[in-house]
């Protein structure tokens, strides 16, 4: 790259700096073109970004308005005892009332210090541990260099330099499906398996010293074979149902059971206040919602991809030069570059098949659609959908199997309905997004990173490079026009000298 000579305003009077200020101002037309046309391009890509947030908000939605819960057309009501039972209906629940007695809660696995008792320091003064108390504090005599816990086929290996904080973290990180718990004010140590039931008992060696010891429980003098104190084990619940006069006892491995459709959740025994009285009626509230929530949704991408297909192109207003900002108030930028932004995405491929690929989808069952009470717009309103509220909720009062076919396919099919089928086309068109654009298909960050290999990336990556080249052509050019006009002061200077020592020589 050429240096810049010293620029010098000379001899001859002349402001050297402004004239090759004007004279490379016609040589970096070309330089600004070059950055107005990046500059477009980033904004392209940051307004793919925005659409792509909108498509990955939307398609997320559509996963929640699937759901069992979000669809559903029923509710179940619980009276007696409140306190004990809690009940959700789904979309599969009977209209039979049942009652409902808890006579033991499930309970998880827990090997735990005994009798609740803390851990304390030995040593002159013991003391109740805390999270900074390391192993080799707890030890009585010399502490072994290791401790371990043999647990659920895991082997978890400690340092005695490591304080019960890290003790804990370690276990709780160990893929052992136990929680690890101190606690700080009585000094207790527990491990408890992650889930509930019988059939999640913990697993630990070491009792009978024929296999590997889990030391660790000997340090904190937990003992597995004491049932009563160290290890309480984990049992089943135990519900009796009692519908139309027939009565079932289950035993759930865990406090939840689903009976006749309805979803249970044991929060405590009914011994003392009575059974919990379930029932369970229409009611179409929860569905109609989110049908109301995914047609708001559904008209308002249409509506944001319609407008930038639609958007005015204002082509006398390029993006701004720095020396055209510099000239210029805030609020006048403000106003060029608004028009300068706007119709970017005018008529584009990618939007323009995302929006007929929804209507596709809708056009397919508008014929179920507006039995229900859900019909199109007019043609200036692009598709959208509207809702006949009134019909829509007698369907769903008097036909919910209907209803909830249109949206979620037939029972039991995964790929057909309204959600499942937009959900395959918003994803198509993530897809388009991220090649072209660098976007990515699951974040919703305005501020998020585009990925390297793109379309526009590699768009972008030519604009650097052709701008890096122009300008270093364009500051050898400066340059040159710099030298030329030092070697004119000093030849014009040469000039000068000669002409006063000839004017010298003949005044004498």
């Amino acid at each position: 790259m050429a240096t810049t000579p010293m620029r010098i305003n000379g001899f001859s009077g002349m402001d050297i700096d402004s004239l090759v200020k004007n004279l490379m101002t016609a040589r970096r037309a070309p330089l600004d073109k070059l950055n107005q046309q990046k500059t477009i391009l980033q904004w392209t890509r940051d307004s793919y970004r925005d659409l792509n947030i909108k498509i990955v908000d939307a398609n997320k939605k559509l996963s929640d308005f699937n759901r069992d819960s979000a669809m559903n057309t029923k509710a179940s009501t619980v009276t007696g005892n409140t306190a004990a039972v809690k009940a959700l209906a789904t979309a599969d629940a009977s209209s039979s009332s049942m009652s409902v007695e808890v006579t033991k809660l499930a309970t998880k696995s827990t090997l735990q210090t005994a009798n609740g008792a803390g851990l304390t320091t030995t040593g002159a003064t013991p003391a109740t541990a805390t999270l900074n108390t390391t192993l080799e504090q707890l030890a009585t005599g010399t502490a072994a260099d290791t401790y371990e816990l043999n647990i659920n086929d895991k082997t978890i290996t400690f340092l005695k330099s490591d304080t019960i904080k890290t003790v804990q973290a370690r276990i709780n990180s160990s893929g052992a499906n136990v929680t690890a718990l101190f606690d700080e004010v009585s000094g207790k140590f527990s491990i408890t398996a992650k889930d509930y039931g019988a059939s999640n008992e913990l697993k630990f060696t070491g009792d009978d010293k024929t296999v590997k010891s889990s030391t660790f429980l000997d340090l904190i003098h937990i003992n597995t074979g004491d049932t009563a104190n160290n290890f309480l084990k984990a049992s089943n619940a135990e519900v009796k149902v009692t519908s139309d006069g027939a009565t079932k006892t289950f035993t759930p491995s865990e406090n939840k059971l689903t009976v006749n459709g309805v979803a249970l959740t044991f929060i405590g025994t009914t011994t003392a206040g009575g059974p919990a009285a379930i029932t369970t009626k229409a009611d179409s509230t929860t569905a109609f919602n989110t049908i109301k929530s995914f047609v708001d949704n559904y008209n308002d991408l249409i509506s944001t991809f319609s407008t930038k297909l639609d958007e005015a192109k204002y082509r006398d207003f390029p993006p701004l030069t720095d020396e055209q900002r510099s000239n210029m108030k805030e609020s006048e930028i403000t106003e060029w570059e608004k028009k300068a932004k706007s119709g970017l995405l005018k008529n584009d491929t990618i939007l323009q098949a995302t929006i007929a690929s929804m209507r596709e989808v809708i056009t397919k069952h508008l014929g179920d659609l507006s039995s229900v009470g859900i019909t199109t717009g007019s043609y200036s309103e692009n598709g959208k959908l509207v809702i006949n509220e009134d019909k829509l909720k007698a369907a769903l009062e008097n036909t919910p199997d209907k209803v909830l076919s249109i949206f979620r396919g037939p029972s039991g099919s995964l790929d057909s309905g309204i959600y499942s089928e937009l959900s395959k086309q918003y994803d198509d068109t993530l897809n388009l997004f991220v090649a072209k654009a660098g976007t990515s298909k699951y974040s919703t960050d305005a501020n998020a990173v585009y990925k390297p290999q793109s379309i526009m990336g590699d768009q972008l990556k030519d604009y650097n490079n052709r701008i890096k080249t122009l300008q270093n052509r364009l500051q050898d050019i400066e340059s040159r026009y710099y030298k030329q006009f030092s070697a004119m002061e000093t030849a014009m200077s040469n000039l000068q000298s000669q002409s006063s020592s000839l004017f010298g020589t003949q005044s004498k």
